[in-house]
């Protein structure tokens, strides 16, 4: 089949839907988003603790937002994109709200604002400690009552669509490559269908699957940047893996881990060790506050220096009606194991969550490759540089949704349909055996990326990763030359390009910067602070 619409959305998080919506209003043409399971299962979802925006004009300015920004991702931010988000976030707050997006406020209306490690002053607004579902929810009820938007659930993008499928020849120094669509993978007739496109936008946010444990759904398989790579596109920063310090300990709860929002921190949360000891101290002046690579870099020594699997959170001090209140999902999470979080302490431990690096774009969300936008977890927009500030990444993707569909818009009608693309060539057959093939790639995946390109990196464990996703590469690419697509087959693709661009990237880097941290290099003079 094969299928045209104006502008084809590959992903439905907030970056996916944000721009579905904002381009469906200019009534310019067909919208369509490609989900990959059911619109509810997006990073977006799992997101607790909030939204980053200057709104407290009393205390608070852009260029304290600007400056915390720039401080967590260790100097190496775009400054351009920095401010780009941060003085567009208040107009893009407004719209959320429009859209049916609710915010916790205080009785005299104003918003009920959260403080996250490395802000300067509370600006992080929330929706209890479910930000991001409230958010996808507010979305969600939009899109539906939008009659321009076509929604395909559970319908899997494999490859975008260049002059390559063409049979032209293209490298990574051709100067213009073209995006006309992508090929889409309906698993309910197990066909892959041909979507052309005169605007595409990759919204396929992130890749924490592609580690043992992550706070990301198992979705989250890095499929827009493997994507992009493999379309000779350019990626950027994919070495800079945030690690989540305070995901739920909960043995055999791996994909997602449970979250334990930053902003329980910021609410008052002790970091401990079991036996009560604090140890941040030794780390930050910041203490528990302290941005993401610092909290989680020094969890992971305490663990290794005392042979535990996890340490502490403790809020035990803290008012437990209040405490409740602010929390209730992690309340009741926690209540289920057997954890009252108001006189016991967490356990908590670091966790795979958010790619700072990814498809490099411009202020406009355009990638290295024409009529092919990327924004979203997926996206290298500059922002996050080294390390992402706590609740930046909501904001940055309705941002630059915003700028995307504004440049998308202004250009459409430069653009036409490529007709003379090729249908998917469906060849292929797929067994038992083949299928145990692939769920063994994926653990080996995950056991690879946790124990050699983690929190702690060194040369000899990042070439060991390197040579072990070379003979897994191989191995894979072969196996998909002889069966028909499929998702499963897709995805471990997809996982393996991008843990390949991560190890690839953190070897290039020959210091320790951010949330790259090696033993072999010095540690750069900013994280000496």
């Amino acid at each position: 089949m094969i299928y045209k619409y104006d502008f084809l959305v590959i992903g439905a998080g907030v970056a996916g839907m944000s721009y579905a919506l904002k381009v469906a209003r200019a009534k310019k043409g067909k919208v369509c988003i490609i989900c990959k399971t059911s619109l509810d299962e997006a990073n977006t979802s799992f997101a607790q603790g909030g939204v980053a925006s200057v709104t407290n004009l009393e205390v608070d300015n852009f260029e304290k937002h600007i400056n915390d920004t720039m401080i967590a991702g260790d100097f190496i931010s775009d400054p351009a994109a920095v401010e780009q988000v941060v003085k567009n976030a208040p107009a893009q707050i407004r719209e959320l709200v429009q859209w049916g997006v609710n915010f916790d406020t205080k009785e005299n209306g104003e918003f009920d604002l959260h403080r996250e490690g490395g802000h300067s002053e509370f600006r992080i607004l929330h929706h209890a400690d479910d930000t991001g579902a409230e958010i996808q929810r507010g979305l969600m009820a939009a899109v539906k009552a939008c009659p321009d938007i076509e929604v395909k659930e559970n319908h899997f993008a494999v490859e975008i669509i260049t002059q390559h499928h063409l049979g032209a020849r293209v490298t990574r120094r051709t100067p213009y490559i073209h995006c006309y669509g992508a090929y889409v993978l309906n698993p309910e007739n197990e066909k892959v269908d041909t979507y052309l496109s005169k605007v595409t936008v990759m919204c396929t946010g992130g890749c924490g699957a592609v580690y043992q444990t992550t706070t990301n759904p198992v979705i989250a398989t890095g499929d827009g940047e493997a994507m992009v790579y493999r379309a000779k596109g350019t990626v950027a920063d994919m070495e800079f893996v945030q690690f989540h310090p305070t995901a739920l300990y909960l043995p055999g709860e791996t994909h997602p881990a449970y979250l334990i929002t930053e902003a329980m921190r910021g609410y008052g949360g002790i970091l401990k060790l079991p036996d009560g000891q604090t140890f941040m101290e030794k780390y930050d002046e910041r203490l528990s506050l302290a941005p993401r690579d610092i909290v989680a870099r020094a969890i992971d020594k305490e663990m290794k220096i005392h042979g535990l699997d996890h340490v502490c959170l403790d809020v035990t001090h803290k008012n437990a009606e209040e405490t409740r209140k602010h929390f209730p999902n992690i309340y009741q999470k926690c209540l289920s194991i057997g954890i009252d979080i108001t006189t016991d302490y967490i356990p908590v431990r670091p966790a795979a969550h958010y790619m700072c690096g990814g498809i490099k774009v411009d202020l406009n969300g355009c990638s290295s490759i024409d009529r092919l936008y990327a924004i979203g977890e997926c996206s290298c927009t500059g922002l996050h540089g080294g390390n992402r500030l706590a609740s930046n990444s909501l904001i940055e993707a309705v941002v630059y949704a915003d700028a995307a569909a504004k440049h998308s818009l202004e250009h459409l009608d430069l653009y036409d349909y490529n007709t003379k693309v090729p249908e998917w060539n469906d060849e292929g057959t797929m067994t038992n055996e083949e299928k145990v093939l692939i769920t063994q790639s994926v653990k080996e995946v995950g056991e690879i990326m946790s124990n050699y390109v983690g929190i702690v990196r060194s040369d000899l464990r990042l070439k060991r990763a390197w040579d072990r996703l070379d003979m897994l590469y191989e191995e894979t690419e072969n196996l998909f030359k002889r069966v028909k697509a499929s998702k499963d087959i897709c995805e471990l693709r997809n996982m393996i390009n991008t843990a390949y661009l991560i190890t690839r990237w953190a070897i290039e880097r020959k210091e320790c910067r951010g949330l790259h941290y090696t033993i072999d290099y010095p540690v750069h003079a900013y994280d000496q602070k």
